[in-house]
């Protein structure tokens, strides 16, 4: 299978493993992907997701050319099925955008080598991306003809401004791990074989926060950063009253008060 995942300390490491495609991913392992994502999310034993790939060559170079050829029904009968019955018929795309998964744990992105098309897209909804310095990032779609069908260019403008985003779109050229530091694609980058262990230490220090509240943070930046500051300090409020009363912020506030490490349930 080309999706493999781990979990110890409330850390699930899911690898892209389809190291002879450079990690570029069929329906098959799109929709493997997609489902163990959701399962993630449900596990209480899990609190942060990291998502790298298997090798050193390639985070994931986008979907799988050679297995994902033009469909035989029309585009418009695909859009009016579901996404996974759409995905049966040849139509993939959507299945790369997670959003209507609702994954509110935190997902790093660990991005090692090649990072393209819709890997790049891929690692975008992530809400960390760390690099190693062999990490190279491009939208090469306009090189073939087409367009990044899964928001990447909008990402990348909120990323990175429309300007850097709209260079890397229209030429489709690729640019280096420490481009995409200076460009705010990644915060960080380490050395090569130091990729992991940074991923690993950024989601243990994420992991011994509440749950219930990395959870909420993450819900509150993606649902309500568009709003006006009226609305977004509403929803704010919202979810603090929500996480008052809840067994794991008591205990934040005895342990502050004991001096001692706070011991979460994710309750």
């Amino acid at each position: 299978m080309a999706i493999q995942h781990t979990i110890e300390n409330y850390i699930a490491t899911v690898v892209l493993d389809a190291q002879e495609s450079l990690n570029a991913l069929t329906i098959d392992d799109v929709l493997q992907m997609r489902s163990l994502l959701v399962d993630l999310q449900n596990d209480d034993n899990v609190r942060v997701i990291i998502l790298t790939g298997a090798g050193d060559k390639a985070f994931c170079a986008g979907a799988n050319l050679k297995k994902t050829m033009p469909p035989d029904s029309s585009f418009i009968k695909g859009q009016l099925y579901g996404r996974n019955k759409e995905a049966l018929h040849g139509g993939y795309t959507r299945l790369i955008d997670l959003s209507d998964l609702e994954i509110w744990k935190p997902l790093i992105a660990a991005i090692n080598g090649y990072c393209l098309g819709g890997g790049l897209e891929l690692a975008l909804q992530c809400d960390i991306r760390i690099a190693s310095d062999t990490a190279s990032f491009a939208l090469p779609e306009v090189k073939v003809a087409s367009v990044p069908a899964v928001g990447g260019v909008q990402y990348l403008m909120r990323t990175t401004g429309s300007a850097n985003a709209l260079k890397m779109a229209l030429t489709g050229d690729r640019i280096n791990a420490q481009e995409a530091l200076r460009m705010g694609i990644v915060s960080d980058v380490a050395e090569q074989g130091g990729l992991l262990p940074m991923a690993l230490d950024i989601a243990g220090r994420i992991a011994q926060n509440g749950p219930l509240a990395v959870q909420a943070v993450k819900k509150l930046a993606v649902e309500t950063a568009h709003l006006a500051p009226r609305d977004f300090v509403s929803h704010s409020n919202l979810q603090w009253g929500l996480l008052r009363d809840s067994t794991d912020r008591i205990e934040g506030r005895v342990a502050f008060a004991e001096k001692r490490k706070p011991e979460y349930k994710g309750a």
